[in-house]
């Protein structure tokens, strides 16, 4: 019972603060061509002053809440905590469509307790659609359950697929032809957080990502699975958490498919 009240203490700071950090993220949005945007890996990979804003943001009201949990962020590494709870947030998930003017990115928030994904909250500011889920609890989507349809699959649906710059273009070929051959279709639209809530949605039947981060992913696992389905664990020991790795989230009638096709 501890252990239930702790999680639903952190759940609505959870919401609190995506809620919070999307309308601060909406606002430079709105804004977007006064922002200095700074390259990381690579010209792709793109940071700017509303993603750390947002995540300096975010961390304050979590340490200000609970100091002893551990915090990991996109944009400010990861801090170990004294609880067995830690937060992972990706301040903007999908920086290039929101500094491009589409609407497609948003504000993750996860919390695990030990390795496990407890606590899942995407934010989608320009939708003003929030994704809710917790351990044993579900997931909403701005209150309204969600479960996966068990009659969805490969071919009778569409699949949300990612890559960036450390994935080879032959690798992403190669993907691709798979599920093509596969009879599926794919969609991107550069935030894999929102495509694996959308998994939860019902709107794609699975979405794959050869490599991710932990900040992507652990929130939007947390969705999937107290929707109804499966993914692919994420090795969060220790900092292993802080290393890419493969995603796979998806419906029960499409996950052999793409098990398949990743090679799980």
């Amino acid at each position: 019972m501890e252990s239930h009240d702790e999680i639903m203490a952190r759940l609505a700071l959870a919401e609190a603060v995506a809620r919070e950090g999307g309308a601060t993220a909406l606002s430079y949005f709105n804004r977007r061509e006064t922002l200095v945007v700074e390259t990381k890996y690579d010209l792709q990979d793109v940071v700017s002053i509303a993603d750390r804003e947002v995540e300096q943001l975010i961390a304050s009201r979590i340490r200000d809440a609970f100091p002893d949990d551990g915090f990991l962020g996109e944009e400010s590494g990861l801090q170990v905590g004294e609880s067995d709870y830690t937060w992972v947030v990706d301040p903007i998930d999908g920086t290039s469509p929101f500094l491009n003017g589409m609407p497609s990115w948003c504000v993750s928030v996860a919390v695990l307790r030990g390795d496990v994904p407890v606590i899942g909250v995407i934010f989608a500011p320009t939708y003003q659609e929030c994704y809710v889920a917790a351990l044993g609890q579900g997931a909403t989507l701005n209150g309204h359950r969600l479960q996966v349809d068990p009659t969805r699959t490969l071919q009778n649906h569409v699949t949300g697929f990612g890559a960036n710059s450390y994935v080879s273009p032959q690798q992403v070929g190669e993907i691709v032809a798979a599920l093509l051959s596969a009879g599926g279709n794919f969609i991107r639209i550069g935030s894999g957080a929102l495509m694996l809530a959308w998994v939860a949605a019902g709107r794609v039947v699975g979405y794959y990502e050869p490599y991710m981060h932990a900040w992507d992913c652990l929130a939007g696992y947390c969705l999937v699975k107290e929707a109804g389905g499966w993914y692919h664990p994420f090795n969060t020991e220790g900092d292993r958490i802080t290393k890419g790795a493969q995603v796979l989230a998806v419906a029960p009638g499409a996950e052999a498919d793409l098990r398949r096709i990743a090679g799980l």
